[in-house]
């Protein structure tokens, strides 16, 4: 989790490096093909100049020479800033490149320091068992007794902390704040502000009035989805599709709404009043 504050500050008391989530607006440019001479025939095609310096992702279905395509792509305005996870992992590396996830795949994150769920999962257990106990001692007395519903917990259900990384934020989060969580739900108890934004690779939750930028699924997940009390966003995206606050379906505005993905629909918003 990081939170930033892009306000002015005393200098003095800024630390050397910030990690921070700031929108980036690129193309994927998907390959399925090595020649150059045909990928290059296709650019002509589709770029009316050599300076549209369009940042490309390139997602490639079979193996490529990859500092010739580069070279190529430059050529020709585009910026490629990295790759697709696959068969040219190796080549991002030597030409050190950004690797990014495939669709639908979380990153990785160790153990959030927030209050874990195993203690929470180990108190059930100990109870059920305790109660089982209980039952089993007082079994020859149960045709006296008021029937009890005693609910056992199989702890192989029982989730753990290793599996739960979910980040509750209380603070509002102010005009050039950002707040980007890796590994779980997002969930803000307070408003974001105009201006602010609110990150993350799993769900997003907020109970307070959403403005700014709302992300879901930053790194592809298609199944997070962004549940607001009060929806008024600048910008709102899921699984790398955005809608900007002009094109929002009126009817959600100020409302409490859900956005999910949904293939071939693109961004599906539910006023959840109507649900």
């Amino acid at each position: 989790m990081t939170i930033s504050d892009t306000g002015q500050q005393d200098m003095t008391s800024q630390p050397a490096i910030t990690f921070y989530g700031k929108m980036l607006t690129f193309s994927r440019l998907q390959l399925s093909t090595d020649d150059l001479t045909a990928i290059e025939a296709h650019l002509a095609d589709m770029l009316s100049n050599k300076t549209s310096h369009i940042p490309v992702l390139i997602d490639s279905s079979i193996e490529q020479d990859l500092p010739a395509l580069i070279e190529l792509l430059w050529s020709w305005g585009l910026q490629p800033i990295g790759v697709v996870t696959g068969l040219l992992d190796k080549q991002a590396r030597a030409q050190r490149m950004a690797i990014f996830p495939a669709d639908g795949k979380r990153i990785e994150r160790i153990v959030s320091s927030k209050k874990s769920v195993t203690q929470l999962s180990q108190t059930t257990s100990e109870a059920a068992t305790e109660a089982q106990a209980e039952k089993n001692n007082s079994a020859d007395d149960t045709a006296a007794q008021t029937d009890t519903s005693i609910i056992d917990v199989p702890a192989e259900t029982l989730l753990s902390s290793d599996h739960i990384t979910s980040m509750i934020y209380d603070q509002l989060l102010r005009s050039g704040q950002t707040i980007n969580h890796v590994g779980g739900d997002l969930i803000l108890t307070n408003s974001v502000n105009s201006g602010a934004e609110a990150i993350t690779d799993n769900s997003l939750h907020v109970y307070g009035r959403a403005q700014g930028r709302l992300v879901a699924g930053a790194t592809g997940d298609k199944d997070a989805r962004i549940f607001c009390q009060v929806f008024n966003p600048s910008l709102v995206s899921v699984a790398g599709t955005y809608c900007l606050r002009d094109n929002l379906p009126e009817n959600t505005i100020d409302k409490p709404v859900q956005v999910r993905f949904v293939e071939g629909e693109g961004l599906v918003f539910t006023v959840m009043e109507n649900i």
